[in-house]
C-alpha cells in the first residue's frame, strides 16, 4: 500500500504538468436537487468541500453550469485562496435550459463565455484542466470547430491544460493531431455505462472500453463520470456483491476500488453532497480487489445491460 493508502498503483497520474492523487471529487452534486440551484444546506456544501482537502484528495472536477453558478462557488467560497497542489477541472461545451435540462453551449462565443464564468467564479486566472464536453444533437457545430475556440483560449492563456468529454476514440485521434489532450471524461462505471446520464452520450461515443483502450495506449488520463451507477447498481450483480460482502464494504466503495484496479489511467471522480459518504468514497482506496473479482464484476456488468 503506497504511502497515501492506495492498494492499487499508481497513487497518482500526471494530466500534463500537474500531479494529482488518483481518486478525486467530483462537484456536480454540490448544488441542489437535480443540480439545480443552491443546496438546501449551503454551510454543509462549503464543509465537504474542505473536508475533500483534510481527507489528501488535491483534484476537484467542476464546471459554471452546474447549478449553473452554484458548483463553482461553493468551491470558491470554501477553500480560495487554493493550496498550491490543488487541481481544479471544468468542462465547456453544455448549459442548462430553464427547464433544468441540458443542453449544447458549444459555439466559439459561448465556450469563450462559459470560460469567462469559470474564471470568475473560481477566482483564477487561469484554469487547470477544462474538458470540451461534446453534445452531439442536431445542428450542433462541427467538433473541431469548437475544438479550435478551445485551443484558441489556451494559447491566450485561459486554460493550462485541454481534455475532452463525452468523445469517441476516433474524436480523441482528431483532436490529438491538432493539441495536446491530457485526459477524456466519459461515462465508465460497474453498471455498464448506464445511468440518467446516459442519454445524454452522442451516438458516436462507441462502448467505454473502446475509449479507455485509447487513453490507455497514449498515457491520458481517463475520467469516470456517473461512477458509482446510482441506480444501476441495484440490478443483480453477484460478484459485486461477494466483494462487497469479503471487504466489508458498501456496492459504492467496490465499485471505486474497482475502477481504480481496472486501470491505471482510471481517475475517479465520485460527487457527494455528504461528508460521510465523502469519507466511505475515500476509504474504497484502501480495497485491493483480486484479478478475477475484477474480471467477475466486469462480466457481471455485461451481464446486466
Amino acid at each position: 500500500m503506497s504511502d497515501d493508502g492506495f492498494a492499487v498503483s499508481p497513487a497518482t497520474i500526471r494530466l500534463g504538468d500537474l500531479e494529482v492523487r488518483r481518486l478525486g471529487f467530483g462537484a456536480m452534486r454540490l448544488p441542489g436537487k437535480e443540480v439545480w440551484g443552491e443546496p438546501e444546506d449551503p454551510a454543509r456544501a462549503r464543509a465537504v468541500v474542505k473536508r475533500v482537502l483534510e481527507l489528501g484528495m488535491n483534484f476537484i472536477d467542476s464546471s459554471w453550469y452546474y447549478g449553473p453558478h452554484v458548483a463553482n462557488k461553493i468551491i470558491a467560497d470554501a477553500l480560495y485562496p487554493y493550496p498550491k497542489d490543488l487541481v481544479i477541472a471544468s468542462k465547456l461545451g453544455g448549459k442548462r435550459t430553464p427547464d433544468k435540462g441540458w443542453a449544447a453551449f458549444s459555439k466559439p462565443a459561448e465556450l469563450r463565455e462559459g470560460c469567462e464564468h469559470d474564471l470568475r467564479e473560481l477566482r483564477r486566472e487561469v484554469l487547470d484542466v477544462v474538458h470540451f464536453r461534446y453534445v452531439g444533437a442536431p445542428g450542433t457545430i462541427p467538433f473541431l470547430e469548437s475544438l479550435d475556440a478551445m485551443i484558441e483560449l489556451k494559447k491566450q492563456g485561459k486554460i493550462r491544460h485541454l481534455a475532452l468529454s463525452n468523445v469517441s476514440a476516433k474524436q480523441l485521434v482528431q483532436a490529438l493531431e491538432q493539441t495536446p489532450i491530457v485526459a477524456v471524461q466519459n461515462m465508465f462505471n460497474v453498471g455498464g455505462g448506464t445511468g440518467p446520464l446516459a442519454k445524454r452520450s452522442h451516438a458516436e461515443v462507441e462502448s467505454p472500453e473502446a475509449v479507455l483502450a485509447a487513453c490507455e495506449a497514449r498515457g491520458i488520463a481517463y475520467l469516470p463520470f456517473f461512477p458509482l451507477a446510482v441506480g444501476a447498481l441495484g440490478k443483480p450483480q453477484p460478484a459485486l456483491a461477494a466483494a462487497a460482502d469479503k471487504y466489508r464494504a458498501s456496492p459504492a466503495q467496490i465499485a471505486i476500488a474497482w475502477l481504480l484496479a481496472r486501470s491505471p489511467v482510471m481517475l475517479p471522480i465520485p460527487g457527494t453532497s455528504s461528508p460521510e459518504h465523502l469519507q466511505e468514497n475515500w476509504e474504497a482506496r484502501k480495497i485491493a480487489l483480486t484479478k478475477a473479482e475484477v474480471a467477475s464484476i466486469a462480466q457481471d456488468s455485461r451481464d446486466a445491460l
